[in-house]
């Protein structure tokens, strides 16, 4: 790399107006509004470079400096143990440098919020979710430089990533370390960062991502999908992707963990005579059995037919509530017929009796106690 001093034309001992007066008259002939040739906009940033380090003083004195070297790359003899009280007095670690730190980190999780019917939780369904994120940038492949170009080694900590400086103290002198402030303690510069990414090796974009929901989900349930995140700065690895269930409400079936619960309305006279009929699961016909005599608040349970189970293998039941529902509306032939069945049939006058819940406390208890 260049010496500073070489590329602005100036002595060692230069004062900070000569570093000024040289600098402005190299970026007055070599900057690109003026000077619009491929070689003057390199030398145009390596100029610029060299002021930035050189017009600071504390930039500079390290530049002038070099790396420092630790006793024997280790802490201050004797005191290998006191890092944190170093720190916590000159602002840095004990000791050696532990080098430069990575530009790739790891990217983001990302939480998404899926509905799903209740008809897909019994067997589980397939989505493919739409999502903006952050992806490899194709230009620079997630180094963040310029395509045929490279990270350079920083002048200032010569790729240490830290500068080291001795400080006295009452236990002597002590090296301490702290991250360069040049290179931000990545130990490398970037001249030329990449067009697309603007030097962060990823970009936003939108993509898909196919997901095989399970059966047996709840709202509230989160899936892990490790890998699916966002990728991390400089092509770093991928977080992870959260998917945070709700199962939509549905108009004739209700879920008690993974027993599908339902109601049956069944008239008077196939209550009293029994019947069968056929009705409409969310997985497909099912014949139902109504006895005679059959009464309101009775369950009926139909094995294996209800969500299959998140963790294992089987599934819950279809719990059928029936409602026996009494007739309002009847003409003159039918009031003369349930007339005819009254007086054939001596039934016990209406009187009180044991307190009886609601139809519907009643399901529900009978419900969860079957």
């Amino acid at each position: 790399m260049a010496d500073h001093y070489d590329v602005l034309g100036v002595s060692r001992e230069a004062t900070p107006e000569e570093i000024k007066k040289a600098y402005r008259r190299l970026a007055r002939e070599l900057h690109p509004d003026v000077n619009p040739s491929p070689d003057a906009q390199e030398k145009f940033k390596q100029v610029t470079h060299a002021y930035d380090v050189l017009s600071d003083p504390g930039q500079r004195r390290d530049y002038d400096r070099g790396p420092q070297q630790g006793f024997g790359g280790g802490g201050a003899g004797g005191f290998g143990g006191f890092g944190d009280i170093f720190e916590t007095f000159f602002g840095g670690q004990g000791g050696g440098s532990r080098g430069p730190k990575s530009r790739a980190e790891r990217g983001q999780d990302a939480l998404l919020r899926v509905e799903v019917d209740l008809s897909e939780v019994v067997f589980g369904t397939h989505r493919d979710l739409e999502v903006d994120t952050a992806v490899i940038c194709e230009t620079c492949e997630g180094s963040c430089c310029q395509p045929g170009t490279q990270p350079i080694t920083c002048d200032i900590c010569h790729g240490q990533g830290s500068i080291q400086r001795t400080v006295r103290s009452l236990l002597g002198n002590v090296v301490t370390s702290a991250p360069c402030g040049t290179c931000r303690g990545y130990g490398t510069i970037i001249p030329n960062p990449c067009p697309t990414c603007q030097g962060q090796g990823r970009v936003r974009a939108r993509r898909t991502i196919p997901v095989d929901i399970p059966a047996g989900v709840e709202t509230g349930l989160r899936l892990q999908m490790p890998g699916q995140g966002e990728v991390g700065p400089a092509g770093g690895p991928q977080g992870d992707v959260y998917l945070e269930m709700k199962v939509k409400h549905h108009d004739v079936f209700s879920r008690n963990e993974d027993d599908l619960l339902c109601t049956l309305e069944v008239q008077m006279w196939d209550a009293v005579l029994g019947t069968t009929t056929t009705i409409q699961a969310l997985d497909g016909d099912i014949e139902i059995e109504i006895k005679p005599g059959t009464q309101s608040a009775e369950v009926l349970t139909v094995k294996g037919r209800g969500i299959t189970h998140l963790r294992g293998n089987g599934r819950g039941d279809l719990r059928v509530g029936i409602q026996v529902v009494t007739p309002t509306k009847l003409d003159h032939k039918q009031k003369e017929l349930m007339k005819q069945l009254a007086s054939a049939h001596k039934y016990p006058a209406p009187s009180l009796g044991q307190f009886q819940q609601g139809l519907f406390a009643k399901l529900r208890d009978r419900f969860l106690n079957v």
